[in-house]
């Protein structure tokens, strides 16, 4: 699981990365440039979900122990 985790942020930061590239800063909100701010954006989400639910496995294991 922890390597899937991991494999999950890998590809969410890929595509942030991309979606970087596709960015048009003279005009931001007009069209593919929306679309990749977009997808910026949830990747972001995805990636502090991520880090939230390893961080609650983390606690879970511990208060097993």
């Amino acid at each position: 699981m922890k390597t899937f985790i991991y494999t999950l942020i890998a590809i969410a930061i890929g595509l942030i990365i991309f979606n970087i590239t596709l960015l048009d800063f003279n005009n931001l909100f007009e069209g593919d440039s929306l679309i990749a701010l977009i997808g910026i954006i949830a990747s972001l989400c995805a990636v502090c979900i991520l880090i939230i639910f390893k961080k609650a496995k983390q606690i879970e294991e511990k208060t097993r122990n």
